[in-house]
């Protein structure tokens, strides 16, 4: 059986690897990728503590992270899409205002 610090590790891991991106890249798509990777290292830590503590508490809190993630990519989409019709643009310094 896997030991619980390993699932902590890889969780670090991956929310460090989506902070990077987040805080390096100025392009919208990777932007919201970042923060879907953020995401689910939150999920990896709430899916391997409630497995260790027995608790499904857990699991069920992680159902409801991916459909709000999944709710925040549809709407990032949106916007980007919208950004992208009005000023043919994906990056982040050029989407200071969406005014129609």
């Amino acid at each position: 059986m896997v030991e619980l610090h390993w699932y902590i590790w890889l969780s670090l891991g991956v929310f460090i690897i989506g902070l990077t991106g987040f805080l390096t890249r100025r392009n919208l798509i990777v932007v919201f990728m970042s923060i879907e990777l953020m995401l689910n290292a939150v999920n990896i830590n709430l899916v391997a503590m409630s497995h260790y503590m027995q608790d499904m508490r857990g699991q069920m809190l992680t159902l409801f992270v991916i459909a709000v993630a999944a709710a925040e990519a549809a709407i990032g989409l949106a916007i980007l899409i919208a950004l992208f019709r009005t000023k043919a643009a994906g990056h982040v310094d050029e989407a200071t205002e969406l005014k129609g």
